[in-house]
Formats: structure tokens, sequence, C-alpha cells
């Protein structure tokens, strides 16, 4: 839906259309499809986001429908859109700090409901524990997903992920605090010069260096917008039947090989999932995470149909 918001900046900007560029809480850069950049000033809660098109008439910025958003929902029930109109999203993983059991899982999950295909990054290979790390994960993902060891520091690995960036893709990385996204996004994109933190010494934890989101060119091709970093990327709107179809691993299992078409692959009889899993021809810790997921997408919709009969 179009939403005009507040007027633009006090300097008139260029009338025409482009896209959010960055976003500054009270004002956005529009970045014109003539190349002109220009703030335009909005509300503080107007929705808008970085990558979404708009059209800027006179002194409203007017937003564009939305190909396709990106949202997470956080370990408060808040729900935050990430992104606009983007193709893909890597999701930036790093030996140490390791993601949270199932980050990666519902952020692919998210992905692939929102209609983006989803990518792993795994940065800081140049670690000493980096090799055990960069199996396990290649075992888990790597016929789900593509998969991409690199290192931002040494820039080994980088030039398969530009190359997969020049295919004319936008995307998105997202990873918790303190897994190397700035750092990635500086050596892409070297001219940008993004603040870079370290971990914590006490809790092992990253610092989060980026506060805004920004959309950035790649010089190969491509675009990348850099968001900050979180600790957690809880589903928004997804069905236990679309957290089935969607889960990484799943997809490798022949359609039809569960008795039931709506198997949730907890307890239904003659669930081919729940089969291999105990027999380990599924990973018993990949089939667990699922079930964990599982668990908190039906307690959403419960949540969902007890305010559904209260209204």
């Amino acid at each position: 839906m179009n939403q005009p918001s507040s007027p633009a900046s006090s300097a008139d900007p260029p009338a025409g259309s482009g896209i959010i560029s960055a976003h500054h809480g009270v004002a956005v850069e529009v970045r014109f499809d003539n190349g002109a950049r220009c703030l335009v000033r909005v509300k503080r809660r107007s929705g808008h986001v970085v990558g979404d098109a708009v059209r800027v008439v006179g002194e409203v910025l007017e937003r564009l429908p939305r190909r396709t958003e990106l949202r997470r929902r956080d370990a408060l029930g808040g729900i935050h859109l990430v992104a606009a109109n983007l193709d893909v999203l890597g999701i930036v993983v790093s030996p140490a700090p390791q993601p949270p059991a199932g980050f990666v899982d519902q952020a692919i999950v998210a992905a692939r409901a929102a209609d983006l295909a989803p990518f792993l990054v795994i940065n800081k290979c140049d670690l000493a524990l980096a090799d055990p790390y960069v199996a396990a994960l290649r075992a888990a993902y790597a016929g789900s997903v593509p998969v991409f060891p690199l290192s931002a520091a040494s820039g080994a690995g980088l030039e398969a992920l530009r190359a997969f960036f020049a295919c004319g893709h936008r995307g998105a990385f997202v990873g918790t605090t303190g897994v190397g996204k700035s750092s990635l996004l500086n050596a892409l994109c070297p001219e940008i010069d993004l603040q870079v933190g370290e971990l914590n010494e006490y809790s092992g934890k990253g610092r989060n260096t980026t506060t805004l989101s920004t959309l950035h060119t790649l010089h190969d091709g491509g675009e990348l917008i850099d968001t900050p970093g979180f600790q957690d990327f809880g589903l928004v709107e997804i069905s236990a039947p679309e957290l089935a179809l969607h889960y990484p691993g799943f997809e490798q299992i022949p359609p039809g090989s569960c008795r039931f078409r709506n198997c949730r692959h907890r307890s239904e009889p003659g669930c081919a999932v729940r089969d291999l899993a105990s027999t380990g021809q599924f990973p018993a810790d990949r089939y667990a995470t699922y079930l964990e997921i599982l668990d908190a997408v039906e307690v959403v919709e419960a949540q969902n149909r007890y305010r559904g009969k209260k209204g």
C-alpha cells in the first residue's frame, strides 16, 4: 500500500523515482534513478525501510508496492522489517562467535517463505578452529543452499561471493553481532570503510558496530544491504506446514514420502522424516532443532487462534 509520509528535507529533493539507500530515523537517503542522492524527512515510525522503491512528488515521499519483504521476530515477540525488494539473503556465521542454535535454520525458512534465495557465508575461515566448523556446516547445509567459506581479513574466498552477486542480485547480510558482517562488506566495497568491532573478551560475543541499514553497490555488480547485528531470528507468520516445507534438508526427501500430505514430521504415522531420523539417515541434531522451532511456531499459532476467538 502506498503511504505518503512527512515533508521532504529543507533542501528540496529532486522529483522522481528511486530507492531508499539508508535510513536515519527521521530521514531517509533516496538514491534516484538518475544517480542523484538526497535526504528526505520522514516520520520516525513511517514504516519505510532500506530497499523500498519510492517516488518523490513535491514534498511527499510515496512508497511503491514491495516485491518482497524480510521480517523477523525478536526474543520479546517484537516484529521487525529488515529490508525490502531483495532477491537473495546471505546468512553470515563464523567459528567465533557461533550463532545460537536454530538461527541459521530460521533465517533460511524466513528467506524461502519471503521468496528469497538464501545462501550461507562462513566468515573467519582463517581462524585455527575453522576447519571442523566449516565441515560441519557443509554437511548440514551444502545440499540445501550455496555455501561460501571465506575470510574477510585475508580475502580468501571472496571472489566466489563477488561472482555470485555479479549476476545482478540484490541481497542483505544477516547475522549475529560479531560474525564480521561489517568487515565482509568493507572487503567487498572498501570505500565505505565501516567501523569494525572486536569480540568482548569476557562474553565472547561481538560488539554491534552497525546501527543503521545501508544499501551499497558492489564493483563487479549487484547490491548489498548491511543490517545491524542481532542475536535472534524468530519467524513471523510462518505456519507449521510452511516450516515443514521450507526447513533446510527436508527438500532432499522425495515429495509424497510421508503418508499424510500435511505431515508436520513429529508423531504422525508413516512420517518419512521421523523414520529417517530414527535410523540415522537424517541427522538427529538437525531433526531436534526442527522440533524445537516447530514447538515455537505452534505456540504462536495457538496464541493467534486465542486472540481471534477473543476478538
